[in-house]
């Protein structure tokens, strides 16, 4: 929790939250302690014992007059009450595989022509349909522990090509994998995928150290595939009611633009597309 609120407090200016600069240089970027602690109405040294990491059973009053000093999202503030709450010591349990029901495998099928995949904790790919393999790539044809999105996007050159912004697509994986991190801080295939990234991606760290969180419901996104050419693609998430850890995204085109009649065209070519693509890749 130290360095996350570190980090949310070194972003903000005194004149973004209505304080005066002072007129002299600051030492510290963004908010010093004590303004942050005027501003949460708290004492200076309650607030430098919870950043330090020395504070116990901090009441949800004070983490959401905190989180609203701060500025934080939604998923933010969701991730600083996770932060705060005392860990309980126990066994790491056996990773469980994860299965995808009968009746959803059933539904990717029936959204032919939709690119929809299922995706869980740490970014793992766990179910998609034809479509999704025809614009992002055969997933079947990567190891069950390669089919992961943060794999993907840092070590996976295709990714970058793939992606016209690539950018916000890793900031979005990594906002996913802090935001896992805080609600499963004993998952040990978690932190063997975070350490993985960080000795093989600068870029992984550069993102990781900033301690960002989010979790995006929807948007857009453009891909630049290699048969189909670019395609400006709508995205939705949906978490599951009977699963919280896993969720289906969605992708679909403007009615009558360019991008419908690409992904029409990736969706008749189906498993050739991927085929294709993986050959184009290598």
């Amino acid at each position: 929790m130290s360095a996350f609120l570190r980090t949310r407090r070194a972003r903000l200016q005194p004149g973004d939250v209505g304080l005066a600069g002072h007129g002299r240089s600051r030492r510290v970027p963004g908010l010093r302690r004590e303004e942050l602690a005027q501003l949460a109405g708290i004492s200076v040294a309650y607030y430098t014992r919870l950043e330090q990491g020395n504070a116990r059973n901090v009441s949800a009053e004070v983490l959401d007059a905190i989180s609203g000093a701060l500025r934080l999202s939604d998923a933010e503030h969701a991730h600083l009450l996770h932060l705060a709450r005392p860990k309980e010591r126990r066994r790491r349990p056996a990773p469980r595989r994860r299965r995808v029901r009968p009746a959803l495998l059933d539904l990717l099928t029936a959204m032919e022509g939709v690119p929809s995949y299922v995706w869980g904790r740490r970014t793992d790919v766990l179910a998609w349909n034809r479509t999704a393999s025809a614009l992002f790539g055969d997933w079947a044809a990567r190891a069950p522990q390669e089919r992961n999105w943060a794999r993907i996007a840092f070590l996976d050159p295709a990714a970058r090509r793939l992606f016209a912004d690539w950018e916000a697509k890793a900031s979005d994986v990594v906002g996913n994998l802090r935001l896992d991190a805080g609600l499963h801080a004993d998952d040990p295939l978690l932190a063997a995928l975070i350490g993985e990234l960080s000795m093989k991606s600068a870029d992984f760290r550069g993102l990781w150290a900033a301690h960002d969180v989010r979790r995006k419901a929807y948007g857009s996104v453009r891909i630049r595939h290699p048969l189909a050419g670019e395609l400006t693609l709508r995205y939705e998430d949906f978490t599951l009611p009977g699963d919280q850890e896993q969720s289906v995204s969605t992708y679909h085109a403007e009615p009558g633009s360019a991008s419908e009649e690409a992904l029409r065209l990736l969706a008749s070519w189906g498993a050739d597309a991927s085929r294709d693509r993986s050959a184009d890749g290598r």
